[in-house]
């Protein structure tokens, strides 16, 4: 009776676990913000932002998975800002994703963040985005941030990195 009762609980849990997906896991959380029109005058710019997907962990044999999140942030109090492109490169400079498909607007003070799950290991240790935005003045840039995340039983690893404009 034991057994029963055990294979029938073991069933249940594996049943209840959805499994992996092959497509790339991430979430764009600006849904309310997409389809933009960016006006002409504005100035543009782009921003490099390094991420990991991946560190190595002891060797360069062994690597530890990270949760990325690419934070694009609005510092202006009074004026929206545009992102026109988010394009995700692996360590190799490969082109993973192109994230946003048509411009989205940032509003004051707002943050938008594109989330890659930690099971998506595509990116690997020398990930990266190029971010193409524009704005009312060259005061006024965008700032992006990236954060990784991950943690496994009662370890913890949590890092920041900052983008760097490159025109």
């Amino acid at each position: 009776m034991n057994k029963i009762i055990l294979v029938i609980t073991c069933l249940v849990i594996i049943s209840c676990n959805p499994g992996k997906s092959d497509s790339p896991s991430y979430v764009l959380k600006a849904n309310h913000n997409r389809n933009a029109t960016v006006n002409s005058s504005y100035f543009k710019g782009s921003t490099y932002l390094s991420v990991y997907s991946q560190v190595y962990q002891r060797n360069e044999q062994r690597t530890y998975d990270l949760t990325v999140m690419a934070s694009m942030r609005n510092t202006s109090l009074s004026d929206s800002i545009y992102i026109i492109s988010a394009d995700y490169y692996s360590t190799n400079g490969k082109l993973l994703t192109s994230y946003i498909k048509s411009p989205i607007y940032i509003a004051p003070m707002e943050t938008v963040e594109i989330v890659i799950e930690e099971d998506d290991k595509r990116g690997g240790t020398g990930a990266n985005f190029i971010f193409n935005w524009a704005c009312k003045d060259s005061i006024q840039e965008p700032f992006f941030e990236g954060i990784m995340t991950s943690t496994t039983g009662q370890q913890g690893l949590s890092f920041v990195t900052n983008g760097m404009r490159i025109k």
